[in-house]
């Protein structure tokens, strides 16, 4: 143990949308229950690359801790804990929202949930109302704490199948 600076996560600030997961090149880091968590003191360096959060929660400070271990960082990568990679689209934090992280980043991949279609949506001349009942509907962006996740079957398909397939929302989504 040595006196050196580390990061300091406050969990009540917290809202769990990873951008400091992001920044961190050490994977010191990881969204736990919906909040962003120091898995291991050795492998945070105390730079502060983690500390673009947008409410502020994580900080750096000075207090008794394992002493950064670099070897332990580079097995711990090495291992396949590589540091997840910024989604796309410059949205740092969005590929993490399967962590749990239901606030925060991207307000487009923000949960939601709504109702099916009308069946009179489509008076328009043959257009097929949406089945659909939440959004995202990336499984990378959806946390696993979603309401419509509990007791639900789970298909996973291609992103190009509903536009292949006219009438997917009917055959596989309905009820």
């Amino acid at each position: 143990m040595a006196i050196r600076k580390i990061v300091k996560i406050d969990e009540e600030k917290c809202t769990g949308c990873g951008d400091c997961i992001t920044n961190c090149a050490e994977n010191a880091l990881e969204i736990v229950d919906g909040k962003a968590r120091l898995i291991k003191e050795s492998y945070c360096d105390g730079l502060g690359a983690c500390l673009e959060c947008p409410v502020d929660a994580i900080t750096i400070e000075e207090r008794e801790a394992d002493a950064f271990d670099e070897a332990a960082v580079e097995a711990h990568i090495a291992a396949g804990n590589s540091p997840a990679p910024a989604a796309a689209g410059g949205c740092p934090g969005a590929a993490l929202r399967s962590m749990g992280a239901a606030a925060g980043g991207c307000p487009g991949s923000a949960l939601r949930q709504q109702g099916p279609a009308s069946a009179d949506a489509a008076s328009d001349g043959g257009a097929v109302p949406s089945e659909l009942s939440h959004w995202p509907v990336q499984l990378t962006l959806v946390p696993p704490t979603a309401p419509f996740l509990n007791g639900a079957d789970l298909l996973l398909v291609a992103d190009c199948v509903p536009f292949a397939l006219p009438d997917f929302h009917q055959r596989f989504l309905a009820g």
